[in-house]
């Protein structure tokens, strides 16, 4: 009797655990069902709301009131190493008359928005804006490199299925942006850029250590799923196609990376960039836009570099020079 009394209560129990089990299981998928409803509920209003132009590229308009003939755009590469300063003197022109309006992780769609709001500004200036491989690289998935303006192109499914699971910071920061790029469109609430009083000109405070840099760019994070036949070129590239045509003169620049790489050395490296400089090539020919694809700077070394990438404050002028003459020619 006893044996059978706790077999009974053995069976009992289990049929409580299973029955939990399935509780929590469909607990769990419709805490998941209403948590992506809500999330594409917010994408909807964000693809809704957006604007091409961030804060980080609003904030620095103003500087287009000079109405400049040289306006530097683009990615952290023209942000961190071009002194529109300087570069105003080596054209001979007055202060203002040459400014840097780029801005970390900026994109051909946002500059080419910014020249469809101020048409008379962009008309009669060279444009010289420069790209990134993360730009056009469908593999870079993570948040701060992702083209906030190509995924507001993709539409609520195809953003879902793209970076989720995995890359769900990539959505709420999207969602993010638009809201503000929005709130700042109508209120103009953020402050002005600190660097407006360097016409744009960010410097760098830091130098990462030797033994904290890539040890080969073969395997940095731009190059990472390496795929340039996506949204994001076809995106950015035609962007760049729309601009040839608002501005006296588009010049497309390759900025280099810090000479302790070697292309030689790094075949994967050398590869991927090979296909990238020729994507934004072939589309100047086509488009009508220059491309100054710049392997190396003459006197930039190592030591004035901030990181693989970016240089320092000891750069900027050898940098802005070089990148000067090239576009003189």
């Amino acid at each position: 009797m006893k044996q059978a009394v706790s077999i009974s209560v053995r069976g009992a129990l289990r049929r409580a655990e299973i029955g939990s089990a399935r509780w929590i299981a469909a607990a769990i998928v419709l805490t998941g069902a209403a948590w992506l409803a809500v999330l594409a509920g917010l994408l909807a209003v964000a693809g809704r709301v957006h604007d091409d132009i961030p804060v980080l590229l609003a904030v620095k308009l103003p500087l287009l009131a000079s109405h400049p003939e040289l306006i530097f755009a683009g990615e952290s590469r023209t942000e961190y190493q071009v002194d529109p300063r300087l570069a105003a003197q080596l054209i001979g022109k007055p202060e203002g008359s040459a400014v840097n309006i780029a801005y970390d992780a900026g994109e051909p769609l946002a500059a080419l928005a910014a020249m469809r709001r101020e048409p008379d500004v962009f008309q009669g200036a060279h444009v010289v804006i420069s790209v990134a491989p993360f730009l056009f690289n469908e593999g870079v998935r993570p948040a701060v490199f992702n083209p906030q303006d190509v995924i507001a192109r993709l539409g609520v499914f195809k953003q879902m299925t793209t970076y989720l699971p995995l890359r769900a910071g990539t959505l709420i920061r999207f969602i993010r942006e638009a809201f503000a790029a929005r709130l700042e469109s109508r209120l103009h609430t953020a402050h002005p850029a600190q660097s407006l009083d360097a016409l744009g000109l960010f410097l760098l405070g830091y130098s990462r250590p030797e033994n904290r840099l890539p040890a080969a760019l073969g395997s940095h994070p731009h190059y990472t799923g390496w795929n340039i036949a996506g949204p994001k070129a076809h995106f950015e590239i035609g962007a760049l196609c729309e601009m040839a045509k608002l501005a006296r003169k588009i010049t497309v620049v390759i900025p280099p990376w810090s000479p302790r790489y070697d292309r030689a050395r790094d075949p994967e490296w050398k590869e991927n960039d090979e296909q990238y400089v020729a994507l934004v090539a072939d589309a100047g020919r086509t488009c009508g836009f220059d491309v100054l694809n710049i392997v190396a700077v003459p006197g930039l070394t190592p030591g004035d570099y901030a990181d693989e990438m970016h240089v320092n404050a000891s750069g900027v002028p050898i940098y802005t020079r070089y990148l000067v003459s090239q576009l003189k020619r």
